[in-house]
């Protein structure tokens, strides 16, 4: 059986990841694509607790302790569900990965970007993405839709400044240069996603129809002419 596909969908708070997640992965099983949605930190019963600590708004923890939970609940995912179901074939589509751990551990908490990088390696064991979707959004626009959710849980309450290295560390990624020197990252598009929902799946699915045409060209009515 062929291997199946690895999506990452990353971006800073307010991005749009969890729905065009979920528009991605609704228009792949109408169409007969067999395919599976997870986030991080989760998708196993380990990685929910470390979520709920994570993202609790009382929780006090330090950069290294929230960087190396983080770990844990993905090389728990790793292996209880990403190399099972990519051997089984199945297309994977998961809100968050090494990126965000690059921007928010790295670039946001000020950690050594060597200790991180290794730590990934331990925890995803080599698996790298087919391919990572990065919503691009301003700031203060990706704020304003994290506040519409409700209240900010623990990460969404880290500051003015911290968002602001999180956003520029994002805008970092899609450069030949960067991506050349983190080869554990996998291709890497841009996707606008500032504007209506659709209009930005059609980016999604240009991108994917582009990179991967023989999972993805089911998706060709839904990309931007």
């Amino acid at each position: 059986m062929a291997r199946g596909k690895l999506i990452v969908f990353e971006g800073a708070e307010g991005a749009g990841k969890t729905t065009q997640l979920r528009l991605l992965a609704e228009r792949l099983a109408s169409r007969g694509v067999d395919c599976v949605t997870v986030r991080e930190p989760g998708g196993t019963p380990v990685g929910d607790l470390m979520r709920t600590l994570l993202l609790d708004p009382e929780a006090s923890i330090c950069p290294p302790a929230e960087a190396l939970l983080f770990m844990a609940s993905r090389a728990e995912l790793v292996a209880r569900e990403l190399r099972p179901k990519l051997s089984a074939g199945k297309v994977i589509i998961v809100d968050r990965f090494f990126l965000s751990t690059y921007a928010y551990q790295v670039v946001g908490r000020g950690l050594p970007e060597e200790d991180v990088r290794a730590a990934n390696r331990l925890a995803t064991g080599g698996l790298v993405p087919d391919l990572t979707i990065l919503l691009e959004v301003p700031v203060a626009l990706g704020m304003e839709r994290a506040d519409s959710r409700g209240a900010r849980d623990r990460m969404e309450r880290s500051g003015d400044d911290f968002h602001a290295r999180v956003s520029q560390a994002f805008a970092l990624f899609t450069s030949s240069d960067w991506q050349s020197a983190h080869p554990e990252c996998g291709p890497i598009v841009r996707v606008d996603s500032t504007g209506p929902e659709e209009t930005v799946f059609g980016g999604v699915a240009g991108a994917l129809i582009d990179r991967l045409p023989e999972t993805f060209s089911v998706l060709k009515e839904f990309q931007n002419r």
